[in-house]
């Protein structure tokens, strides 16, 4: 007998979840991501997993007519429109703890390469540069500076976690966090103004949505303190590239790291990536093999669960099991 139901993947997961998609479903391959593509490659899908790229938007939900649940692996869920996805009836299901750990380490990597210049002096010694560099490229330390933390979820809180180790003092920004929790990680809540001015180092974390997008704007690069240093692991839409360029430009910031950008892949002319002050890595921080496994496992399982007509474990839109698509499914699962 073969497999009832039919899986599609946007990119490569980890075998493991394969494996667990397999046991239920035969898995098919997108052979790209852009909206017609994905209109004619969904159709028979039960269920679809995406990453970085391609996007679900109202569009292809409608062309899928048998979608039963979209997964997205990773914590961001940008590339889903969560509003038509519940309004259908579809659950979204996603990865909240796989890959906190790896974001936080990278962030602290990124953190500790500019306050070293160590990716400056790296490609100046590639390039032939001479040892006397030693003595120009001068970096800053890390203890006893202050890091801005914008988002204090569990990410935000791991880098907090972190930088308590490096002797950092921490302040942070999320309207949606307690001060019990910002106090048991470290951190003392202020508002956005507060945390810019203060801050040697400003970390990025939190979702792109229509309240964070451009959040950090000419304005905000603008109050930040001379000689502060940016970083963003999370959504490039939340910075407005332009405006941190002219402050990079300027001086007013000593440098930045990003391991995200506002178009991904950039375009080759894109003057950030080609910045001395700046690193730019290709939206990596995830990847580690514990976490890519943690997340092709994680959304694997949430996605057989809800195939089996069980509850997932990780819902974006838990009300989704109120609308009629999964109702429907859910009904004819009972009568099989």
């Amino acid at each position: 007998m073969g497999r009832p139901f039919q899986v599609l993947l946007l990119e490569k997961i980890d075998k493991a979840g394969i494996r667990l998609l397999e046991e239920i479903a035969e898995i098919r391959w997108s052979p790209g991501t852009t909206q017609e593509i994905l209109a004619k490659e969904i159709r028979e899908a039960d269920a679809v997993i995406v990453r970085a790229f391609g996007s679900i938007t109202a569009t292809i939900m409608d062309s899928a007519p048998r979608l039963k649940v979209i997964g997205k692996h990773g914590v961001g869920f940008d590339n889903i429109d969560i509003k038509a996805a519940t309004e259908r009836g579809i659950p979204v299901v996603y990865t909240p703890f796989a890959n906190t750990d790896a974001v936080a380490d990278h962030t602290m990597g990124l953190m500790i390469a500019l306050a070293k210049r160590i990716a400056e002096a790296d490609r100046a010694l590639k390039q032939g540069g001479s040892w006397k560099l030693r003595y120009e490229l001068i970096g800053t330390d890390v203890a006893g500076k202050t890091l801005g933390i914008i988002g204090l979820g569990r990410i935000g809180g791991a880098v907090a976690k972190r930088a308590g180790g490096f002797g950092m003092r921490i302040l942070a920004y999320d309207p949606y966090t307690s001060e019990e929790r910002a106090k048991s990680l470290g951190a003392e809540l202020v508002d956005l103004d507060t945390l810019l001015r203060s801050s040697d180092f400003v970390s990025i974390h939190v979702p792109l949505t229509e309240e964070t997008r451009g959040i950090l704007g000419r304005h905000e690069l603008g109050i930040m303190k001379k000689g502060a240093f940016l970083i963003n692991t999370s959504r490039g839409g939340i910075v407005d590239e332009g405006a941190l360029l002219e402050a990079l430009l300027s001086g007013h910031l000593a440098g930045a790291a990003l391991d995200v950008l506002e178009k991904e892949p950039p375009d080759p002319g894109n003057p950030l990536i080609k910045m001395e002050n700046v690193i730019v890595t290709p939206h990596m921080a995830a990847h580690t093999r514990e976490a890519l496994r943690k997340m092709a496992v994680t959304v694997a399982e949430d996605v057989v669960r809800v195939l089996r007509g069980e509850r997932p474990l990780y819902p974006v839109n838990p009300e989704a099991f109120k609308g009629p698509r999964i109702r429907s499914f859910l009904r004819d699962l009972s009568r099989a």
